[in-house]
């Protein structure tokens, strides 16, 4: 079937009158017409290739006094901020530790894509670093999409954390190599303020430890009971997958959807560029997160709630609001991307419970 498939994509490849791209793209939507096995398309240094589903790997847990390797594949990082986090990890037990490229800045990005892509690459090379921690977010990560190789990942399996435009790593990672990878806390960001971590999300997902009982308690909106694998992260970066190689993958989710400082009606055309794009027809539910600064004007005759109800009704499936994960106002809740989860909302409850430990205990050190 995979030789079929080749063939069949080399001459799609050759279609006179088309261009680069059309034939690309026309190529892709050929190969998932011909076949219900699923498909990736991958793109390393501009050359596409096929890519089976990947067995879920589970990165070795996180110990007080590992090595926690920092890094900045987005925005410029603020070094004072830096230095703050760097000190509230070394209060919790790690030893934090980075390159002084780190600081490099290029426009609005931390150093150059090929600079940012070694500096993760070499982080997950380390033998004595344990995790990798993001500085910060901003934007820039899908600049690393065709600089960075993934056999790096697959050969070292390590806990990867961030949020907002590092959604685009988490869920890419995660979709081509198997890796549950973490959306929480930051350096600059949420370690380097009073309050930013929610410390027992921390080393209950990164320890092995976890308790599989509770979970986190949200706002209901659309009652029903699922379960699945937690996927997902800032709206606005799901969205820019869309139409690329990169596109991220919901099917038998519980899907994960927050974002910052993001207009009501923003959201809402990002949400339905989901919908009509086939990524909400096979997600098992949804926990919308936080959301600060996405409230409507005052005296606007709506809230933020009316508005996310209206996007996703109609999907028959369990919908809660209010996941203290990635932009927050303090707590930064850490959950697993690609471990399973169940999420049950009744009229005047809701709740989303991890399933499993998403961590290697066992894993030598």
């Amino acid at each position: 079937m995979v030789m079929d498939l080749r063939q069949r994509f080399r001459k799609g490849s050759q279609v006179a009158g088309r261009s680069r791209g059309s034939t690309l793209a026309w190529s892709i939507a050929r190969l998932r017409s011909w076949s219900s096995t699923p498909v990736r398309i991958v793109a390393v240094a501009g050359i596409s290739k096929l890519a089976s589903a990947a067995n879920v790997i589970k990165p070795p847990a996180l110990r007080p006094g590992d090595r926690v390797g920092i890094v900045a594949p987005a925005s410029p990082v603020e070094q004072s901020q830096l230095l703050l986090g760097c000190d509230a990890l070394r209060v919790l037990g790690y030893e934090p530790v980075y390159d002084d490229s780190i600081f490099s800045c290029e426009t609005y990005f931390a150093g150059s894509a090929e600079r940012r892509a070694r500096e993760l690459e070499s982080m997950f090379e380390r033998e004595d670093v344990r995790a990798i921690v993001c500085a910060r977010g901003g934007y820039g990560c899908n600049y690393l999409l065709p600089h960075f190789n993934l056999d790096v990942i697959r050969r070292n399996p390590k806990i990867f954390v961030g949020y907002s435009d590092v959604t685009t790593l988490l869920t890419w990672f995660h979709d081509f190599t198997g890796l549950i990878t973490f959306h929480g806390p930051m350096v600059a960001k949420d370690f380097a303020v009073s309050h930013g971590v929610d410390v027992p999300s921390w080393r209950a997902k990164l320890s092995g430890e976890l308790e599989l009982q509770g979970g986190a308690l949200l706002t209901p909106m659309i009652p029903g009971q699922a379960e699945g694998k937690l996927y997902g992260g800032c709206l606005s970066m799901l969205a820019a997958s869309l139409g690329t190689p990169y596109a991220i993958r919901t099917d038998e989710t519980i899907l994960l959807i927050e974002d910052v400082s993001t207009r009501p009606y923003q959201l809402d055309r990002m949400l339905l560029q989901l919908r009509l794009a086939g990524k909400l027809a096979g997600i098992r539910g949804i926990v919308f997160g936080e959301m600060p600064g996405c409230a409507p004007e005052p005296n606007s005759g709506y809230t933020l709630i009316d508005v996310l109800h209206r996007c996703v009704a109609g999907l028959n499936v369990p919908v809660a609001f209010g996941l203290n994960s990635g932009h927050v106002e303090q707590g930064n809740l850490t959950v697993a991307i690609g471990a399973r989860v169940s999420l049950r909302v009744e009229k005047s409850y809701a709740a989303l419970a991890t399933l499993e430990v998403p961590v290697n205990a066992a894993a030598v050190r």
